[in-house]
């Protein structure tokens, strides 16, 4: 039995590079032109360390952390991932205040409930995000993301 994200997938990070690419596209189609793993100066105080963000771009100053993780097929909350999409805000909190910030995630809709991943990780971590955070939500049978403006 394999404990992979996705089913006949061949592993997590085929999964998660696929929805970078994806990601990258639609961003594109929003006048978002962004590279892969784009490196940004990141830290606290003036010590800064370069951070690899899933897709960024200098010219505009944009980067953008790409998350496709799911409940867990039992409809529990995956712990571990949640941690995952924290440092991600951490990070995003030690980058440079003139970068445009992108969540971009892949859209889960808990079984039997009205609440998605990201709308429950904004719920319970609102504490760990900084103000200025973009989320884009993707249904996984669209290319048009949702863009939480709140």
């Amino acid at each position: 039995m394999s404990n992979f994200q996705r089913v006949g997938s061949i592993s997590n990070s085929h999964v998660g590079r696929a929805f970078e690419l994806r990601a990258q596209k639609i961003l594109a189609a929003h006048g978002l032109s962004l590279e892969l793993s784009h490196k940004v100066p990141c830290g606290l105080c003036n010590l800064k360390k370069d951070h690899t963000f899933d897709l960024g771009s200098e010219t505009p100053k944009v980067i953008v952390e790409c998350k496709s993780q799911t409940w867990t097929a039992s409809g529990n909350v995956p712990s571990a991932k949640m941690k995952n999409w924290a440092e991600a805000m951490f990070y995003f909190h030690m980058a440079p205040p003139e970068y445009r910030k992108i969540f971009f995630v892949e859209m889960s809709l808990r079984a039997g409930r009205e609440e998605t991943l990201l709308g429950y990780f904004r719920r319970t971590q609102a504490h760990m995000i900084p103000h200025d955070i973009e989320f884009w939500e993707l249904p996984r049978d669209t290319d048009e993301p949702v863009i939480h403006e709140d």
